[in-house]
C-alpha cells in the first residue's frame, strides 16, 4: 500500500513539472522597443496650402513611459484670417499643450500601434487684429459706416482642457502615420472691451456664449528607440 501510495505521488509530480514545462515551451520571448516619438500635424501643413486665410505648423512629441502611458506635448502656432459679415481679423500666435495618452490596444509581438485616449492642459499666447469693420445701426436712411482703421489687441493669453482620441499605425519600421480628435473646454481668456476672441490658436475657432471647442488632425512621425525590454508572450495552442 505503501509502495502504491509512493508510486502515485511521484507521477503526480512528474504530471506538474510536465505542465510546467510545457507553459514554458508554449511562449516566446522578444524584445519591446521604448522609446521618443516626434512628428507632425500633416493636416495644419495641409490647410498652409489649401487655405488662402490661414497659416500654420504643430510638431508633438510623446515618451512611452510604460506598456500603456505615453506622456504627451504639441506646441504650434497658427495666423488665421476670420472673415464674416460685419468684420475681418487677424489671429496669430503660438500654443502649447502637454498631458498624457492611454493605449488601449494589445499588439502582437513586435507591433507599437495605438489606439489611445488623453488629455492635455493647453496654453496659448496671441494677438488681434482688427482690419475692418461695420458699425452696427437699425437705421437704414444712412449707408453703412464702415470703419477700416486697424485695431490691435496684443499680449492676450487663453487655457483650456482639452479631450483627444486617436490611432497610431506603423506603416514602416518606427514610421507612423495617426489620426485624432479633440474636444476642447476653455478655462479661462483675456477680457477684451467691445471685441470677442473668435478665434484662439490651438483651440480654434470660437462660439458666443460656449466655451466648447473641437480639433482633428492627421500626422506623421518617427520612433527614436532608447532602450528595450525583455518580454515573454504566450501562444495559443
Amino acid at each position: 500500500m505503501k509502495t502504491k501510495l509512493t508510486s502515485l505521488f511521484i507521477i503526480s509530480l512528474l504530471v506538474v513539472n510536465f505542465k510546467s514545462l510545457a507553459q514554458t515551451q508554449d511562449s516566446i520571448s522578444y524584445k519591446e522597443r521604448y522609446g521618443i516619438t516626434f512628428g507632425l500635424d500633416l493636416s495644419k501643413i495641409g490647410r498652409s496650402f489649401l487655405e488662402d486665410n490661414y497659416t500654420g505648423a504643430e510638431a508633438f512629441i510623446d515618451y512611452r513611459y510604460n506598456d500603456r502611458i505615453y506622456i504627451a506635448a504639441e506646441l504650434g502656432y497658427d495666423d488665421k484670417i476670420y472673415t464674416e459679415e460685419n468684420l475681418t481679423s487677424n489671429t496669430k500666435g503660438a500654443y502649447l499643450k502637454a498631458g498624457i495618452n492611454y493605449n488601449s490596444y494589445e499588439n502582437w509581438i513586435g507591433m507599437q500601434n495605438l489606439i489611445y485616449a488623453g488629455f492635455r492642459f493647453g496654453a496659448a499666447s496671441f494677438s488681434h487684429d482688427l482690419t475692418d469693420y461695420t458699425i452696427y445701426t437699425r437705421d437704414t436712411f444712412f449707408n453703412p459706416d464702415i470703419r477700416t482703421e486697424e485695431r490691435s489687441f496684443n499680449s492676450l493669453t487663453a487655457t483650456w482642457v482639452e479631450l483627444k482620441a486617436g490611432i497610431r499605425v506603423e506603416v514602416f519600421k518606427n514610421i507612423f502615420l495617426g489620426a485624432n480628435v479633440q474636444l476642447k473646454f476653455q478655462t479661462s481668456a483675456t477680457e477684451l472691451n467691445n471685441f470677442d476672441h473668435l478665434y484662439i490658436p490651438g483651440f480654434n475657432r470660437t462660439y458666443d456664449s460656449s466655451s466648447i471647442g473641437a480639433g482633428w488632425g492627421y500626422s506623421i512621425s518617427y520612433m527614436l528607440p532608447i532602450y528595450t525590454k525583455l518580454k515573454r508572450q504566450a501562444i495559443d495552442n
